[in-house]
């Protein structure tokens, strides 16, 4: 019988889904990033063509500028380096 510990077990830093992994905080940070980016120029697409500016438009602005904060603190992690012992 092998005496490998259960993964439960394995200890996790609180509040970080992704732990030290680089790449994937890379990719997921990136992700939302490039999300944010369609989202905005969807609505930008509207606006340029000449159409008024709507609830739905200003509600996709804001929604992309969400995604986008939420890609950069992904990617920055702010929460994890003040919480960090050294």
């Amino acid at each position: 019988m092998s005496a490998s510990p259960p993964p439960d077990s394995v200890p996790k830093r609180a509040g970080q889904p992704f732990g030290s992994c680089w790449s994937c905080r890379i990719l997921s940070g990136g992700g939302l990033l490039l999300g944010a980016a369609y989202v905005y120029l969807a609505a930008r697409k509207v606006l340029r063509q000449g159409g008024p500016a709507s609830v739905g438009t200003v509600a996709q602005i804001a929604f992309a500028t969400g995604l986008g904060a939420w890609g950069i603190v992904v990617l920055v992690d702010p929460v994890g380096k003040s919480h960090r012992k050294t």
